[in-house]
C-alpha cells in the first residue's frame, strides 16, 4: 500500500484513536475468509470497548479495566484488538503484555495476537516478532511498540520502565489472577506521567480469592471498571461442555464458579483458609460474657530486616486483636520491655515467640524474669496430621474462625494474609502450609500478623494459668 491510500488508511485510524470499537469493525475483514460467519466483537467485548471510548472523553486519567470470566469467551481475541487499537491509533505508544505464565504468553496470547496481525488492514505499518510488535516506520522500533514480557519479581525493570509522557501507555495481564503483587506493584507505580493516556488492562479466570486481582472486584474496585462474564452467556462457548461441568460438579461449586460463571472462588484450589471464612470472621460480633473468662495469650512474629513486620497479637477466647507492630527489631532487650510490658497489662496467660529470628528477645525476656514460650515453627506438632507445628497452629486458628473467631473488622492486612498461603500434603502425607520464603517467591508478603496471631494456639493453656478473678481485662474498655 503507498501513496494516497496509505495516507487515507492513517489517518482513519487516527481518527479512531478514542473509539475502539469503531476501530475493531473497521480494522478486520468481518464476515470473509476466516471471520466467516463473524460480524463483530461479542456484546461483552463490545461493552469494554464502550467502556475505553467513554472514558478516554475524560483525558490523562488512567483507564483501569479488569475483567473476571469463564473458559471460551474471546477474551484473547479483546486483548489482541486492545493492543493494536493502542498501537496503531496513536503514534510512539508503548506497551507490555504478560501472562500468569511464560507459556500462556507464548502459546495463547502472543499467538492470538498474532493471528489477528495477520487479518489487520495496517498489518503493514507494524512489524510481529516472536516478542513484539513495533512500528515499521524506520528510527521509531524503540519508542513505538509493545513488548511480550514474562514476569520475575527479581527483575521487574520492564514493568516499572513504562514511562511515556505525553503519549500513551498500555499494559495488559493476561490470567491475572496468578501475577504476583509485586508485579501489579510496580506496575502502577509507574502510571504517574502527567498528560499522558495510560490504560490498563486485566483479564483472566478468577482463580484465586486472594490478590490483587481478586481486589480489583472488592478491595479496590472504587479505582477498576469490573466485570464478570458467564460463559453461558457468551455467544462462541461450547455451552454442551459447559453443561457437563454444571452437571458433575454443581451450579455453586468452585469448579463452576472460577471456569463458568466469572466468579471468585469460596477457596482457591489449594487455598488453606479461604475468603469466606476470613470475610465472615470480620463481621463476628461478640458479647462480653464471650470472652472474659478466657485466658489471654500473645504471640510474636519478629523480623530483623527488609519489609517484613515485627508484630504483636493478643488473643482472648474468640476476640483478637493486634497489639504492636514494628518495621524491624534492632533492640531485643527494648522489645522484650514492650512485650513484658503487654503481659502486665492484659495479665497475659501465656506469651509464645516464634524462634525463628525471636530468640534474642526470649532471652531479653528472660533476663526480666519472665517465662516466655520460644516456638519452632518447623518443630513437630502434636497431631500427626500435619508436617510441623506452623501447619498444627494454621489449622487450629483455622477451626477457630470457623467456631466463631472474631477478626478487626478494620485490618485488611491480616484479613488478606489469612487467606493467601496455599496448603499442600507433602511426600510423606502430612499437610504442609506454603513456607514464608515460597510465598515470597509468588509475590505475596510475608504474613507476619497472621503468624503472630497463630502464635496464640501454639500451646494449650491450663486452667490454673487463668488470671485470678475480676483481674482480667475487658475488650470493651480497652478497644
Amino acid at each position: 500500500m503507498q501513496g494516497d491510500d496509505l495516507r487515507s488508511l492513517i489517518n482513519d485510524l487516527g481518527a479512531m484513536a478514542h473509539d475502539p470499537l469503531r476501530f475493531v469493525h473497521y480494522a478486520f475483514p468481518w464476515g470473509e475468509g476466516a471471520l466467516t460467519g463473524f460480524s463483530g466483537p461479542d456484546e461483552w467485548q463490545a461493552d469494554v470497548l464502550r467502556s475505553v471510548r467513554d472514558k478516554l472523553l475524560s483525558p490523562f486519567a488512567a483507564i483501569r479495566e479488569a475483567v473476571a470470566s469463564g473458559h471460551g469467551i474471546g477474551k484473547s481475541a479483546l486483548v489482541s484488538w486492545l493492543i493494536l487499537w493502542a498501537l496503531s491509533t496513536h503514534e510512539e505508544t508503548k506497551g507490555v503484555v504478560t501472562a500468569n505464565t511464560e507459556t500462556q504468553l507464548k502459546t495463547k496470547t502472543w499467538a492470538e495476537l498474532a493471528k489477528w496481525h495477520r487479518l489487520f488492514i495496517a498489518r503493514e505499518l507494524f512489524t510481529f516478532t516472536a516478542t513484539a510488535l513495533f512500528s515499521s516506520q524506520p528510527g521509531h522500533d524503540k519508542t513505538w511498540r509493545v513488548d511480550m514480557v514474562a514476569w520475575s519479581e527479581r527483575n521487574t525493570e520492564a514493568f516499572a520502565g513504562l514511562h511515556n509522557k505525553g503519549k500513551r501507555i498500555l499494559i495488559v495481564f493476561d490470567e491475572a489472577s496468578a501475577i504476583p503483587d509485586v508485579i501489579w506493584e510496580v506496575t502502577e507505580g509507574a502510571l504517574t506521567d502527567e498528560d499522558t493516556e495510560m490504560l490498563f488492562f486485566a483479564f483472566g479466570n478468577p482463580t484465586r480469592g486472594a490478590g490483587r486481582f481478586f481486589d480489583c472486584f472488592h478491595r479496590l474496585r472504587h479505582r477498576w471498571s469490573t466485570r464478570q462474564i458467564d460463559s453461558r452467556k457468551v455467544k462462541m462457548t461450547n455451552k454442551k461442555q459447559i453443561g457437563q461441568w454444571i452437571e458433575d460438579y454443581g451450579e455453586d461449586s468452585d469448579f463452576v464458579k472460577v471456569r463458568v460463571r466469572g466468579v471468585f472462588p469460596s477457596a482457591g484450589e489449594n487455598q488453606f483458609i479461604s475468603s469466606a471464612i476470613a470475610d465472615k470472621a470480620q463481621r463476628v460480633l461478640l458479647r462480653e460474657e464471650q470472652i472474659r473468662a478466657a485466658p489471654v495469650i500473645i504471640g510474636v512474629d519478629p523480623s530483623w530486616t527488609g519489609s517484613d513486620e515485627f508484630v504483636v497479637f493478643l488473643r482472648q477466647g474468640l476476640f483478637c486483636k493486634m497489639l504492636a507492630r514494628f518495621a524491624k527489631n534492632d533492640d531485643d532487650a527494648r522489645m522484650a520491655g514492650i512485650i513484658a510490658r503487654f503481659e502486665d497489662e492484659y495479665k497475659a496467660a501465656a506469651v509464645n515467640i516464634d524462634e525463628g529470628f525471636g530468640t534474642g528477645v526470649y532471652s531479653a525476656g528472660k533476663g526480666l524474669g519472665r517465662n516466655w514460650a520460644l516456638i519452632s515453627f518447623a518443630g513437630k506438632p502434636y497431631d500427626g496430621y500435619y508436617a510441623n507445628r506452623r501447619a498444627e497452629m494454621w489449622g487450629e486458628m483455622r477451626q477457630w474462625l470457623i467456631e466463631g473467631g472474631a477478626l478487626p473488622p478494620d485490618d485488611q492486612v491480616l484479613r488478606d494474609e489469612l487467606v493467601r498461603p496455599e496448603a499442600f500434603v507433602n511426600r510423606a502425607g502430612k499437610l504442609q502450609l506454603e513456607s514464608k520464603d515460597d510465598m515470597k517467591k509468588r509475590g505475596l508478603a510475608s504474613p507476619n500478623r497472621a503468624d503472630a496471631l497463630a502464635l496464640t494456639f501454639a500451646r494449650r493453656v491450663l486452667p490454673g494459668s487463668l488470671p485470678a478473678k475480676g483481674k482480667g481485662f475487658s475488650i470493651f474498655k480497652t478497644l
